[in-house]
């Protein structure tokens, strides 16, 4: 899925001042599946959610879309150690990465439930209330399960 030079400037551009943070950084200490880190996979599921967007016309709101998609997993902690995770880090992250995204960010409606719906349908009580949400939603599966079984 590959972003034309001009989607690649937009891309950028929504994204700019929100991927560059101090916060937002600190997702590259995290391994997200493999050796991809949360960094990396958030950046991967917006890239895979506008291309989407863009080749299927959906017309989702761009800026929500790619900025709730690079937060949705904003948890900021190493979730393969059960120290830090829990034993129910798979429910309980959204609503952690919606937490600290509002700290750092002023969010919008979209964007807020792109985070916190992400995980549907495990997180039955959190289903995606606007495209957006169902698009990051659907990317963050393809993305994970690529991640998962050909980037080891």
């Amino acid at each position: 899925m590959k972003l034309t030079p001009r989607e690649n400037t937009d891309f950028r551009r929504l994204l700019q001042g929100w991927s560059d943070t101090r916060s937002a950084l600190q997702m590259q200490q995290y391994i997200q599946h493999g050796r991809v880190t949360t960094y990396e996979h958030c950046l991967s599921v917006a890239r895979i959610s506008f291309w989407l967007n863009r080749r299927l016309h959906l017309g989702a709101n761009e800026k929500s879309l790619v900025r709730g998609a690079f937060l949705h997993d904003f948890y900021l902690y190493d979730w393969h150690q059960r120290r830090s995770a829990g034993r129910w880090h798979g429910f309980r992250h959204p609503a952690i990465a919606l937490r600290n995204a509002s700290a750092s960010y002023s969010l919008d409606e979209r964007e807020k439930n792109i985070i916190v719906s992400h995980m549907w349908p495990l997180t039955l009580t959190r289903p995606p209330h606007c495209r957006e949400a169902a698009l990051v939603c659907l990317a963050d599966k393809g993305c994970s399960l690529h991640e998962t079984l050909f980037r080891r």
